[in-house]
């Protein structure tokens, strides 16, 4: 089938561990190669781009978010944002400042300085978020983010997804966590690689 996601949505990828989400999110973000078909993200043919255009492509398109944020322990949260675009060759001024930006956006401006260690499990992954994001990119792919969070604060992550795509970011989230249910603009099931839109409510 079909699948056409734009800005402003968000997708809740849903189905039984190995039906695929994390496969499906993989390809989205040029990290698996297809075996078949077409996949194109913000105007490239992920199937045919080379290893170049891909890390280009996830450097200044596509954001993503793991279960375990893969934040680096050595660096407080404002390093750890501005990794990606010190990596686009922004200048040491223009990176911080996107980062403070960035790390504002969701609710950790005061929090910039701290260490990984000194952060809980929802702040370290809105660092996550805030690193897959920084630098304009518009695609936010996220697999399990809230798998080892509390009810509280998976809450808190799909409120603020939720607020991402409706500021315009394309959010594809592949979770178990019927709280995403409520935040979803959409909702697709996967079953043994196969896809399947659900029906609007």
């Amino acid at each position: 089938m079909d699948l056409l996601v734009h800005a402003g949505d968000f997708l809740l990828l849903r189905g039984a561990s190995g039906s695929g989400k994390s496969t499906l999110l993989n390809v989205i973000g040029g990290l698996q190669p297809l075996d078949s078909g077409e996949v194109l993200v913000a105007g490239t043919d992920v199937a045919s781009a080379d290893d170049d255009t891909l890390a280009r492509l996830r450097l200044e398109h596509v954001g993503v978010v793991f279960q375990e944020n893969n934040l680096i322990r050595e660096f407080d949260a404002s390093e750890n944002v501005q990794l990606p675009l010190r990596a686009r060759g922004f200048s040491g001024s223009a990176a911080l400042e996107d980062a403070k930006t960035m790390l504002g956006s969701v609710g950790l401006g005061e929090l910039a300085r701290r260490m990984p260690s000194q952060l809980s499990g929802g702040q370290r992954q809105r660092v996550g978020i805030a690193r897959a994001l920084v630098g304009g990119r518009s695609v936010l792919l996220a697999d399990e983010p809230t798998g080892a969070l509390d009810s509280k604060n998976s809450l808190a992550i799909f409120r603020l997804l939720r607020t991402l795509a409706d500021d315009g970011v394309c959010v594809v989230v592949a979770s178990h966590d019927r709280a995403a249910e409520r935040f979803a603009s959409r909702m697709a099931q996967m079953s043994d690689g196969s896809l399947s839109l659900e029906p609007s409510s």
